[in-house]
């Protein structure tokens, strides 16, 4: 009598594992990022109950934002090390405990360790090991997986703002932060415990594509492993490519990291002060913050959809022109006054924002492997991390000064084209 086949024999379930790891990536940048993006929502209410400068509230995001990209040097590494599903779990707990602590503050100085400490240390742990992760499910189309991962930023952005604008005339802002505390926990910390560090885990290959003949064979007649193959085991399969150590000395990491210094100084600052801009120009609070969603919806079309059209066109190529985008929205924002001018910017600066973003860790990933992936991509991103500290609180304090965005805004532009030259001698370089 026929036996039925053994488990790791039986046909695949049609719904690859990877898209679930995606679906938690999606959920960790969504928590993560629109809890921090919904922070130019805040500005006027904290600027009134600490009588404080727009400078010195700023230096609340830029904090947060200097420790969330600084601390996946940290992060990445023990990903690699000790599995992506603890940190980022462990990560929206943190980011949940600094959105309630910032709610209970009594001092903007209160602020400043609760939030910057909370939500800057919890984004940091969760971020990086989640897109890590990721990148280890997929190949043929990491830059469509990777950009529907961090879509969730572009959601969040688009569904945070205007809730906190909703929330603090209803409960105050204190009330709108234990909110999102509320939706770290439920959201971010459920939805991350979908994460697993490779296929090769689950008997698995990247895509969803089928095991090699000899592995499925070795399934039907699984003989006792080794200790040092379980030890291997342990750890994400793909072991292939650049040790950290090579990949900090060559020409493209040092490429890739100063353009992304660079871009950072001018990328934050609209995240900061966009919404202060359209105020000062007549726009009510309620409305303004709707510029914040209309980034959002931008950066989720450029995530979704320019991640795949990178995956046919080049990758190189496609961030370079990210970059070169953005540059331009800025200097549209520049000469912006109305509502309409305003939108416009802000979907055109969401829809580049959203592709770099989604294409950076699949290009870390292509030109380095996934041997050290997490802990490349945390390295890099203390790049964003010095210009996230330096770019909104520089343009607060300029602003508070001049009394115009004018000088904040150039000088944003002309970094996105400086970061332009960086990367162009990276995007001469062969395969």
């Amino acid at each position: 009598m026929p036996q039925p086949l053994p488990s790791a024999a039986q046909p695949q379930a049609r719904l690859y594992y990877g898209w679930l790891v995606v679906a938690a990536g999606f959920a960790v940048t969504f928590v993560g990022f629109g809890c921090a993006y919904s922070f130019s929502a805040f500005i006027e209410a904290l600027q009134h109950d600490f009588d404080a400068t727009r400078g010195s509230v700023s230096l609340v995001f830029a904090l947060a934002g200097f420790l969330y990209f600084g601390f996946g040097m940290i992060s990445g590494p023990l990903a690699d090390r000790w599995g992506a599903r603890r940190l980022a779990v462990l990560g929206m707990l943190l980011t949940a405990a600094g959105l309630a602590a910032a709610g209970m503050a009594q001092s903007l100085t209160q602020v400043y360790l609760a939030y910057g400490l909370g939500v800057g240390l919890g984004v940091g742990c969760a971020y990086v090991p989640a897109m890590g992760t990721v990148q280890r499910w997929f190949v043929r189309r990491r830059g469509f997986a990777s950009g529907l991962a961090v879509s969730g930023i572009g959601v969040g952005t688009l569904v945070m703002p205007p809730l906190v604008s909703l929330l603090i005339p209803l409960m105050g802002w204190r009330g709108a932060y234990l909110v999102l505390a509320a939706i770290a926990v439920v959201v971010g910390a459920g939805m991350s415990l979908l994460i697993e560090d490779s296929p090769q885990q689950r008997g698995l290959q990247p895509d969803g594509d089928a095991a090699p003949e000899s592995a499925a064979s070795d399934a039907h007649f699984p003989q006792p492993a080794p200790a040092a193959h379980r030890a291997a085991t342990a750890r994400p399969a793909d072991a292939t490519g650049a040790t950290i150590r090579d990949a900090l000395r060559s020409r493209p990491f040092i490429a890739l990291y100063a353009a992304g210094l660079f871009s950072s100084f001018g990328l934050f600052v609209p995240f900061v002060h966009l919404v202060p801009y359209a105020q000062d120009h007549g726009i009510a609070q309620p409305v303004a913050v709707l510029l914040m969603g209309a980034i959002g919806v931008g950066s989720t079309a450029g995530r979704f959809f320019l991640g795949g059209v990178a995956d046919r066109l080049g990758r190189r190529p496609a961030l370079l022109a990210m970059l070169m985008g953005m540059a331009l929205a800025l200097l549209i924002w520049l000469a912006s006054t109305s509502m309409w001018a305003l939108l416009i910017f802000a979907l055109l600066f969401g829809l580049f924002y959203g592709g770099y973003v989604a294409l950076l860790p699949a290009l870390v990933m292509d030109e380095f492997g996934g041997r050290n992936i997490s802990g490349l991509i945390g390295i890099l991103y203390t790049s964003v991390a010095f210009g996230n500290l330096i770019g909104p609180s520089a343009a607060g304090y300029a602003y508070d000064l001049t009394h115009s965005y004018a000088v904040p805004i150039l000088a944003s532009a002309a970094c996105n084209l400086l970061a332009v030259l960086i990367l162009a001698r990276l995007s001469r370089r062969g395969p």
